[in-house]
């Protein structure tokens, strides 16, 4: 079955066709496009904590640690009292976490602890040995929510998947291709 919306169009705006829809897309990627990823922000309840998991567990290096806050990052952010400490954690094919602690801590909520929650994200990282990063990652405090298992099929079959989280319920999909 078919169903057609028909929409009340205003006197003398044409209904959008095909071509305008066009020009429209065209007009989105002709200025202030996506040219790069440049980070992934996560907020923590401890910076130091994390500092340590990223760098330990991960084997992330630390970049540079800081402090800021005031009106700026009010404005920028929406949080209110802003003040945040921040450290810039690097992967080794130099892919770039930033790990932030705000005043209000807690106070602000908390990520759900279901890796199915909406607005739950998560970051994937590829790896040599899934069940040797998975031991670095419960010996850091953080656990395995499953046990490593190959995709079954498509364009990355054989590649182990499987989710890590910790006390921030900060989700970590680990991705070991297979051998070659």
């Amino acid at each position: 079955m078919i169903t057609m919306l028909l929409l009340p169009f205003a006197a003398g705006t044409p209904p959008l066709t095909t071509q305008t829809q066009d020009s429209k897309s065209a007009a989105m990627t002709d200025s202030g496009n996506v040219t790069a990823v440049d980070h992934t922000g996560f907020a923590v309840s401890s910076l130091d904590e994390a500092v340590r998991f990223w760098t330990g567990a991960l084997a992330f290096k630390l970049e540079r640690q800081s402090e800021m806050g005031g009106d700026f990052l009010h404005q920028v952010t929406g949080v209110d009292d802003p003040n945040v400490k921040t450290a810039i954690v690097r992967a080794p094919d130099g892919y770039v976490v930033e790990l932030l602690q705000y005043s209000n801590g807690r106070q602000n909520g908390a990520v759900p602890a279901s890796a199915g929650s909406i607005g739950a994200a998560h970051l994937a990282l590829t790896v040599k040995d899934i069940y040797a990063v998975i031991a670095r990652v419960e010996a850091a405090g953080w656990k395995a929510k499953g046990s490593p298992l190959p995709i079954p099929g498509g364009s990355r079959k054989g590649t182990l998947v499987a989710y890590v989280s910790g006390p921030d319920h900060i989700t970590i999909e680990l991705m070991q291709p297979p051998a070659r």
